[in-house]
């Protein structure tokens, strides 16, 4: 059982992240992606982690503004961008298709228009404001702490999206139509204990349960694009996804920095 629980970790480690794993985690991953989805969250400890070192790193070196610049590089050298390419794709299918069928192909286009880079650039730039407030003025346990979890949530309301809503290509040749087994309830049990655990640990170490109300835009949002994309396409893309970790965890900074600052 050990040994098929890291073979998981790893197939999600080896598609989510451009970090190294073993061999084995690229045998058989279509039909272990599925399973895989359970230790998602736990990849955005990683992600986390990363940017809170960098950050913490370049902040001693730099200050605040290019420290969190720095931060964001790295989560998107870790990741390859891919959450964020997904975003880019929501913009053009969804800004420039009317039909079904005019959105999904505009998304599987490679090359990005103007919907693409206009709302990238606009993400990156309201994460990039958004991190600044957020990370002024507070030790290093608690940026460690503010990283992992929007890492972890935003990844688990991805997740959420998934489970409430069917693939909506017909085409089995991605291996986005693979990403959740609704019948697979203990996947989605796992995830929220990886994405509840850090949100416990920054509230037993600040003391601020009010912490927890980052949920409730969370929630609303991500059921809001479920609903939008369901609408618009019958379901949810790999594409889909992305766009909800991104605008989650946006959403994220932001409620922290507003919690923190009115309550």
């Amino acid at each position: 059982m050990i040994k098929r629980e890291l073979k998981l970790f790893f197939t999600a480690l080896s598609f989510y992240t451009r970090l190294p794993a073993p061999a084995s985690a690229h045998q058989d991953s279509a039909q272990l992606l599925p399973d895989a989805i359970r230790y998602l969250p736990l990849i955005g400890w990683i992600a986390g982690f990363v940017a809170a070192a960098v950050y913490l790193l370049a902040n001693f070196l730099f200050g605040n503004a290019l420290a969190v610049l720095f931060s964001m590089v790295s989560t998107l050298l870790l990741t390859g961008a891919f959450h964020e390419d997904g975003f880019a794709d929501v913009c053009d299918g969804f800004g420039g298709g009317w039909t079904k069928e005019k959105i999904l192909d505009i998304m599987k286009d490679s090359r990005l228009g103007t919907y693409g880079v206009t709302g990238l650039i606009l993400l990156l730039a309201v994460k990039f404001i958004a991190v600044i407030q957020v990370t002024a003025d507070v030790n290093a346990i608690v940026i460690l702490g503010t990283f992992i979890i929007a890492h972890a949530l935003s990844r688990f309301a991805a997740i959420v999206v998934a489970f409430n809503h069917s693939y909506a290509r017909s085409s089995a040749s991605k291996a986005g139509n693979a990403v959740v087994d609704k019948g697979r309830a203990v996947n989605l049990i796992i995830a929220a204990v990886f994405t509840l655990l850090p949100m416990a640990g920054l509230i037993f170490y600040t003391g601020g349960s009010s912490i927890a109300f980052i949920l409730i835009p969370v929630v609303l949002l991500s059921y809001y694009l479920g609903h939008y994309f369901n609408k618009w396409i019958g379901g949810y893309t790999g594409d889909c996804l992305g766009a909800v970790q991104q605008l989650c965890e946006v959403v994220i900074y932001l409620s922290l920095f507003l919690i923190w600052k009115f309550i």
